[in-house]
């Protein structure tokens, strides 16, 4: 099979949504049995560095809390905070990723609410939630990202916090490989124009949008909430595994993730 065409282009956050629900639901299957052993059936991975939630308590104790995971893919988030006395749901674009999640749910004998919406246009009412988190889920793949981290702030409650992991903004400057050939800069870190790749009618199969730091600091600002935090993990000693442009190689000098820990203030 041909690989798609690709190119960068200006594309509406419709646009984009419409192929990315569509892209998940082609690469599912593909991505939960090559990743879900990294991911886990109950874990909570922030990141290809292998970032831990168990281990560093960004979301802090959650027993009792309401939480909502935005972009939740198969849930493996939400089932690790629900074990942990979380009343969360999950809520993904794709209704294949959340088919995976209905299915480890039956194999382990759980149960995770889960919604299939837009980050954009999130399906409940203001101030329900007292937490939210996302791992490289919905926020990364949106253009125009005030507006989930608007409706981020809406379904918070007032002092309420959410946590996000995104591609570090480095990454667009470098080719998509975790060696180093991945280290020479090839586009401007400036250049906001969406990777777009192409169906064969020329439409938009795939979109990776590019928002640099400044772009996602504004944005959370600009939506009303507080930044509280700004975590860029490093590579860990002695993980070997690669998944995409990420891998040891290149992790050991360049960031591959940035996780934002914002709150909606209390006033």
């Amino acid at each position: 099979m041909e690989p798609p065409a690709a190119d960068f282009r200006a594309v509406t956050d419709a646009e984009a949504q419409r192929a990315n629900r569509a892209d998940w639901d082609r690469e599912a299957d593909d991505y939960q049995r090559e990743h879900g052993e990294f991911l886990g059936d109950a874990s909570f991975t922030w990141s290809p560095e292998g970032l831990d939630e168990a281990e560093v308590h960004l979301l802090g104790d959650v027993e009792g809390r309401r939480v909502l995971e935005v972009g939740c893919g198969a849930a493996q988030c939400s089932r690790w905070l629900a074990a942990r006395g979380a009343v969360v749901v999950g809520l993904d674009l794709s209704v294949r990723q959340l088919q995976h999640s209905l299915r480890i749910d039956s194999e382990r004998g759980t149960e995770v609410p889960v919604v299939c919406a837009s980050a954009t246009s999130l399906p409940f009412a203001d101030s329900t939630f007292e937490l939210a988190c996302s791992a490289f889920g919905a926020l990364p793949f949106l253009v125009d990202i005030s507006a989930g981290l608007r409706e981020v702030r809406r379904i918070l409650q007032p002092g309420g916090r959410c946590v996000f992991s995104v591609v570090h903004p480095v990454r667009r400057m470098l080719p998509d490989d975790p060696g180093r050939e991945g280290m020479t800069v090839i586009r401007s870190y400036f250049d906001r124009t969406p990777y777009v790749e192409l169906d064969r009618d020329g439409r938009p199969s795939y979109v990776e949008p590019h928002h640099t730091l400044a772009d996602w600091v504004g944005s959370v600002t600009g939506s009303g909430l507080v930044l509280e935090d700004l975590l860029e993990p490093e590579w860990p000693p002695g993980q070997d595994r690669v998944w995409g442009g990420w891998g040891p190689v290149r992790g050991a000098l360049v960031p591959g993730t940035a996780v934002f820990s914002v709150r909606r203030p209390a006033r």
